[in-house]
Parts: C-alpha cells; structure tokens; sequence
C-alpha cells in the first residue's frame, strides 16, 4: 500500500533507476537486523526457526493467523527444506523487522494485466519488490503470505539443514556429503546418527552455507499433503488465545460508544452519572483517529459495568459531511459520475465505439453492489498497558509493525518502546489492516498510565463504524456480429477509491494516480475481447471504505460473469460454450473452467431434488490474486427464497502446498461470498449506517449453507493466492442459475427475487 503509485511511476519511467539500484541483487530474507535470540533451551539457526534440545522445531511466523491455515502452510515449507518430522513443528510470532515484509502484496497491487509479460511490467514488480524489503510493511493480506514466503520459508529450512549436518560431519570428521537427513536425524553410513536437537548448539557455531539447493518438486514430502493444522489442539481446548482472552494482572476494562454519523466528532458530554456507578474509574473523550468517528469510552472494573455505565454518559454530537449522504443520494452520484465521464481505461484493445456502432445487435445492462460490512466473528478488541515510558500491545492485527507506530505517536514514546503481541485473529478478511481501535485504545491506556486496559467494540459499533467494501455501478454494452460472435466489450464502472483513503489514514500521505482495486476483475481477466474498453471512474465520498475479501473482485466478477452470461443468452450459445470460445489462448483459463463443468454434470438437463424443487445450474470463471477459479453453482427457489445446495469448484492456484487448507479456504470463501450474495447490505441514511446486527445484517447460517466440492488442479507453478479467490465467482454463479431456473437476470446485489 504505502508508496506503491510513486514506486510504480519510478519502475516505469525511470530507466537510470531501475538499471541501477533496480538490477543490483535484493538484499537477504534470512536473518534480521538483530540476530533472533536462542531462549528457552532452543537455538536460533536463522531468522526463521529455532532447534530446540528436545527436537522441537520452531517456525518464526511473519504473518498472522486469523483462520486461513497460513501458520500450517509455512510451517511445511520450512520443514520440507529441513526434512524434520511434522510432529515437531511448533509456531511462534515473529518480531519487526524488515526481512519479515511483504514483498509481493504491494508488487501484486500494481495495475498490470495478467497477461502483460513486458519489460516494464517486470522492471517494476522487480523495483517494488525491493524496495518493500527496505521500507516497507509486514502486512498479512491480498492472499499474498504463502507466495511471499514460498522461497524465504523454504531457503531458511535448507540453510538450516546445512548447518545441521556440517556441524555433525565435524563431529565425526566425515565430508558433509556423506551425510543424510531423515524425519529430524542426521546420519552417516557408517552407523552414527544424532537428532536436530543433539546437533542445534553446535550448528549455529557452523555459520550459513555459502550456496543451498532446493529440492525439486519430486522430491517433496510434505508438500503437497493434507497434514492436520498446527493450531487445530489449541483451538479445540479453548488454549488459543484471541484478543479478548489477554487478562494481564490488574486489567481494567473500557468500552467505547461513538458518534453514530460517520465521521462525526464530540460536542460535549456529561460524565456525572456513568462516574456514579459501581466499577467506573474514568470516562475518556476520543477524537477521531484513523478514519473512525470521534466518541467516549469508560474505563471499568469489568466489561459489564463499562458498558452499562456507557449508556448513562449523556453526549451532544457534531454533524460531519457525511450527514450530507444518504443510500439513494450516493447511487445518484455514481450514476452522475458515469453519465459524465467515461473514466480511466485500465483496458483497451481495438475499437470498441466503432465495434458496437457496426454491431448487427447491442446489449446493455446496469449493476449494482452495496456498501458491505467485514462483520468479523471477532468483534474489535485491543488491550495496552502503558507503564514507566513503555507499552506492552495485545492487537489482533494484519499490520504489527504500523500497530507499534500507531501506539507509539499516540503516547508520545519511540516506537522500540513498544511491545506487541499479536495472538489468534478471530478472522480478518481486510477490517484488521485498519488502526482505529489500535489507537484508541492507546489513547485511553494513556489516561490509565500504568495499568493495563482492555478497550473493546460492541457488535453494534463495530457494524455501523466499519471501513465497508464500496457501494458500486456498472454499466455494459456489447455487441454481436451477424453470426452471433462477439465483436465489442464496453464496460464503466463507478465507485469510491480505497487505496487513497487508507493512504491518508494510514500513513498522511496522498493517493495518487489510479487505483487499481477499483477496477480488478474488470479488467484483468483472460476473455479474449475483439474489442473493448474497460474503464472506472473514481468517486470522492465521505465514507469510509476499505479492503474487504478479495476487494474490487469481489463485485466486478459479479457485474462481469453476470454479463458475460447474458451474452451468451443473447448469442443463443451454452454459457460454457461461449466462455471456452473466449479462452482460446489460455488452457489453464479453460482447463479450470471444463474441471468445474465435469464435475459439477453442466451437460445434464435441469433435475428435480429430493425435496421436490427444480433445481439449475449456473457457472463463473474468476482469476484473482494468481489464481483461477471456476465455481458451478446449483440452486433453487422455495417459498421465493434462493436456495443453494452445492458449489462445485475448480482452482488452479499453482503448486497446492496443503490440499485440505485450499479445500477449507474454497468453503470458508463460499459462505463468506454467499452471506454477501444473498443478505449482505449496509444502507447509509444521513451519514448513518442502519445496520447493527447480525439481525439485520445477517451471515449464511450453518443450515443453509451448501456442500463445496472443490478440485484443485496439478500444478509444479510458483502458488498462488487461496484465501480470496474463492468469493469472486459464487455471487454470479448463483445469479446465472437463477436466470436458468427463473428467466430473471437479477442485476443488483443482494439477490432477491420479486415478490
């Protein structure tokens, strides 16, 4: 995120740049600026693991967990260099430093085609690449983390094992390459062995192998296997701690209300009455931090009694511009906008005017996706102790490094005065990328100097002060020869932009130049157009948006794969057909896309299900983050209620490091997009959100939720992105089987069918 249009601009035009600094070799990803400490009878070998005397392996996670199995799948990548058993692999949270950045988040989010292999492209994924080691962030997102590490985990458990079996062929004064490695033992042929354990100490006196070979992919043995999480015993005996469960000596406990109009300041307030009652020890005013509303929060002996006390501080609030801005004021902008302006191209080829003035017919249609909430099982929680001129932080976080920065400003000390811990995210999905709650709770810490506060969200609160995923129109026109082929695509779209917002809120810088969130899955995909134009216009409102699963894909595969869908209707064509006549150059694209179709019975009529309904069939193909999916949905419709009872999807996302976690990962997707398909929607009336529940906003329910079978593809490729790409595609899959069944073309999210 931070600087990535400047760096971008630079690796483009600056040819002096890239031919210089640019081409010199990146610098390592091995060991930190301070060497990791050996402690509690464990032996650091690199930045990344430690070799205890009991034979334990300690993976040195760089990312943080919140459900995606991201813990597991580095773990294996490490143990698979080192040749160490899975049942002594254990995890522990990495500190800052810069070898732990994600180098490939900020490089993927440059606004390149996929199919774009050039020089420039290339010259300034290298540029930024390098220049996140140097100054960038750890940010754990954009389903980046198993391809950010995929040779850092990897180099590091190689090292290691090189370091390991030089110190044992200098005990036994045999050559290294008599030596072999097995399930955590060194050994020689002549008889001697000794375990990681045995050998720990004396390997890190060995020093780094001047070179390391990897091994080939026929020669893994954990890659590539479903092996059980590493978090799975802690989470299943209530070990796991999550932000809420930190109970430090002495914890108090704070609850915050805030301004219900977005944005929104304090007036006045009067505390009399909460100071009253049992357990209250302060009220504390909150101004607007980091793009949330400005508010009040009371300090507490426990949770209850600050939020009971809460009700009783009487606030007077300030209007801010978003009172200005309702839902239906806000789609007429967006249509204003479109009306107005043809907007940036991030896709052009041919002549797409001409094209569809020549066309024998035109289609055109409008889409329409709301504002959405992240609605995170984990409500926003953060507790800091500030004490003698230093902070400890507890902070479910995406970002730890900006976290220890935000705390930092906030009390006034140097940021290595503070100590974060990051314990179990209870999920993410882009909302803990945000500092709001991080720096508010500081801010009251500050009031508590010396004693340490747990600052917490209500659901309420949560819901209607979220940084939500972008309300968003598209509008399509395409047109067809006399043969029924395809000639033009014209697509615009209109949204408000994240990246500037979280620029300005995040680090106090400006956003500049185009966004490419806007528009991803518009423009980036492999149809094959004749000719088009896809284009977004930018939209500056006073509401505040953010990454949310799988960001910009998340509606315009919906807009995209629904329209492509009525195009195949208009050309009389199968909707398979006619996306496979669209991927004639790109067999991975349709390889996915006739995996999903096989499996799923595409070529089967429309069949009745056991519960007596008329079910159908709808499909999509996405490919975001790295990866293709396809997804069949099959549905039908009881009592005017959309029902789906099974997703079939097909992912090529490179080389599978863990079968089960991308099968997870493709059912976790799945609910996530059909929560947001079928119910989700967040309704904004003068600057306030009308959603503070899950009652009115719900989530898919453990009984609707569908069976998932999911295909992967056998792939040796660089992995890719899992933890997004499954929610793109299940919106229009659901959508295009609802046309089947129905004859309705639904083009507005949440679907729902008329009455």
């Amino acid at each position: 995120m931070k600087r990535r249009h400047v760096l971008a601009a630079l690796a483009a035009g600056s040819g002096v740049l890239a031919i210089g600094w640019g081409l010199t070799p990146p610098r390592q990803r091995l060991n930190p600026s301070q060497p990791l400490a050996s402690i509690d009878k464990t032996t650091a070998l690199n930045g990344w693991v430690r070799i205890g005397e009991d034979d334990s392996v300690t993976v040195v996670m760089g990312k943080s967990e919140m459900g995606q199995g991201v813990f597991t799948g580095l773990g294996m990548l490490l143990a698979e260099e080192l040749d160490a058993r899975w049942e002594q692999v254990r995890f522990e949270q990495s500190p800052q430093d810069n070898i732990y950045n994600n180098l490939a988040g900020v490089a993927d989010g440059l606004p390149f085609h996929p199919d774009n292999q050039g020089m420039v492209k290339s010259s300034a994924q290298w540029l930024v690449r390098k220049a996140m080691r140097e100054m960038g962030l750890m940010f754990t997102g954009g389903s980046t983390s198993i391809k950010d590490l995929w040779l850092p985990m990897r180099e590091a458990g190689a090292s290691a094992r090189a370091m390991l079996v030089g110190a044992a062929a200098q005990q036994w004064q045999v050559p290294t390459s008599e030596c072999d490695v097995k399930d955590g033992v060194v050994s020689h042929s002549s008889g001697k062995k000794a375990t990681f354990g045995e050998l720990a100490s004396a390997a890190a006196k060995v020093g780094l192998p001047p070179s390391i070979t990897l091994k080939p992919a026929v020669d893994f043995k954990l890659i590539g296997q479903s092996l059980p999480r590493l978090d799975t015993l802690a989470k299943s005996d209530g070990s796991a701690l999550f932000a809420g469960d930190i109970r430090p000596e002495g914890l108090l406990f704070a609850c915050v209300r805030m301004n219900p109009i977005l944005g929104g300041k304090v007036q006045s307030f009067d505390e009399s009455k909460a100071l009253a009652l049992p357990g209250v020890k302060k009220v504390v005013a909150i101004d607007v931090l980091h793009g949330t509303s400005a508010g009040v929060a009371v300090v507490a002996a426990s949770t209850y009694q600050a939020m009971k006390a809460l009700t009783q501080v009487e606030v007077k609030w300030d209007n801010a511009p978003s009172s200005a801005w309702s839902s239906d004021t806000i789609d007429a902008e967006l249509r204003k906008a479109l009306d107005s302006d043809t907007g940036f191209a991030y896709f052009s080829t041919g002549d797409a005017d001409n094209a569809l003035q020549k066309a024998a017919r035109t289609v055109k249609a409008e889409y329409h996706a709301p504002y959405l909430a992240h609605a995170t099982m984990e409500p926003m929680g953060c507790t800091v102790w500030f004490k003698d001129g230093a902070a400890q932080v507890w902070a479910s976080t995406q970002v730890p490094d900006l976290a220890c920065k935000v705390v930092a400003k906030q009390l006034g000390i140097d940021v290595s005065k503070v100590k974060l811990h990051i314990p179990m995210l209870g999920s993410g999905f882009g909302r803990r990328l945000e500092m709001d709650i991080i720096a508010q709770a500081a801010v009251v810490a500050k009031a508590m100097e010396g004693t340490p506060v747990q600052t917490l969200w209500s659901r309420s609160e949560d819901m209607q002060h979220d940084f939500y995923r972008p309300v968003c129109i598209s509008r399509f026109s395409a047109g067809l020869d006399a043969q029924n082929q395809l000639v033009a695509w014209q697509n615009t779209s209109a949204s408000q932009a994240i990246v500037p917002q979280v620029m300005a809120r995040s680090f106090g810088l400006p956003g500049a130049g185009p966004d490419k969130t806007t528009a991803e899955g518009a423009f980036d995909q492999a149809y094959e157009w004749p000719n088009a134009r896809i284009a977004h216009v930018a939209v500056d409102l006073p509401i505040p948006v953010g990454f949310w699963r799988s960001v910009g894909h998340s509606h315009q595969a919906f807009f995209k794969e629904s329209f492509v869908d009525e195009m195949a209707f208009a050309a009389g064509q199968n909707p398979l057909d006619f996306r496979l006549g669209l991927l004639k150059n790109h067999p991975r694209h349709a390889k996915v896309l006739q995996l999903a179709a096989d499996k799923s019975g595409w070529r089967q009529a429309p069949a009745v299900g056991p519960d007596g309904a008329l079910r159908a069939l709808g499909i999509a193909l996405h490919e975001s983050f790295g990866s293709i999916v396809a997804q069949v949905a099959e549905v039908s419709v009881q009592n005017q209620q959309i029902v789906v009872h099974r997703v079939v999807c097909a992912i090529d996302c490179g080389t599978a490091i863990n079968p089960m976690l991308i099968a997870q990962q493709m059912e976790s997707s799945v609910v996530f997009g059909l929560s947001a398909a079928l119910f989700g929607e967040i309704t904004i009336d003068k600057g306030r959100v009308q959603q503070n529940n899950f009652n009115n906003y719900p989530v898919l329910r453990m009984p609707q939720a569908p069976v998932v079978d999911t295909h992967i593809i056998d792939s040796e490729a660089h992995p890719e992105g899992v933890g997004d790409p499954g929610t793109p595609p299940v919106a229009p899959a659901v959508a295009n089987a609802l046309f089947a069944l129905t004859g309705q073309r639904l083009r507005q999210l949440p679907l729902r069918l008329p009455a």
